[in-house]
């Protein structure tokens, strides 16, 4: 096996440990809904540690495949837009996940931060989270990709994953364990 997946391999287990501890300790409960500080502090605890820009808005440019993020010469104007958008009805909140998903505002780290981030925009507004075990990965990857010119399909899938059980232990930790699961490379 290559060193860099061996490498990249232990990051994923120890970030998983981290986001378990994140629940586990009431921490989750500590950190500003809906705000970019709010998703530095969930990426800060991920991957203290891990990664030298934990929990820091990166200054780089990144893409992926032939799709660029938000430029990082604008990104802090950019997050502060975002961070302002309403947060209102399971539509603006999905709204404000694909925006935060297109300025992409670390290095490396986004999507398990941002799901964390969009399950606490839900709890607390909408008194639901994501099911994450109902959303099946080559949809959610698909619709995440095509969100940027149309949600539907991610309100779609998400809308059907939606639970009560916004305290349920088993919920989160399956939910973090699918997170993970959808970053893999296949």
């Amino acid at each position: 096996m290559d060193n860099t997946i061996k490498y990249t391999q232990q990051i994923d287990q120890l970030s998983k440990q981290n986001a378990y501890q994140l629940y586990d300790s009431g921490d989750i409960h500590q950190l500003e809904v809906g705000t970019v500080k709010g998703l530095q502090a969930i990426h800060r605890y991920l991957f203290e540690g891990l990664y030298d820009f934990a929990g820091q808005i990166r200054e780089l440019n990144i893409s992926k495949g032939y799709f660029r993020f938000a430029n990082a010469l604008y990104l802090k104007e950019v997050l502060a837009v975002i961070e302002k958008m309403p947060e209102n009805s399971f539509e603006q909140i999905i709204e404000k996940y694909v925006e935060m998903n297109i300025a992409h505002p670390f290095l490396e780290g986004n999507g398990r931060s941002t799901r964390i981030w969009l399950d606490l925009i839900f709890k607390k507004n909408l008194k639901k989270v994501v099911d994450w075990q109902k959303v099946d990965k080559k949809r959610y990857l698909q619709a995440m990709e095509r969100s940027p010119v149309n949600d539907l399909e991610l309100r779609f899938l998400l809308q059907n994953a939606l639970t009560d059980q916004i305290d349920d232990r088993e919920i989160f930790m399956k939910g973090i364990e699918q997170s993970y699961y959808y970053e893999q490379v296949e």
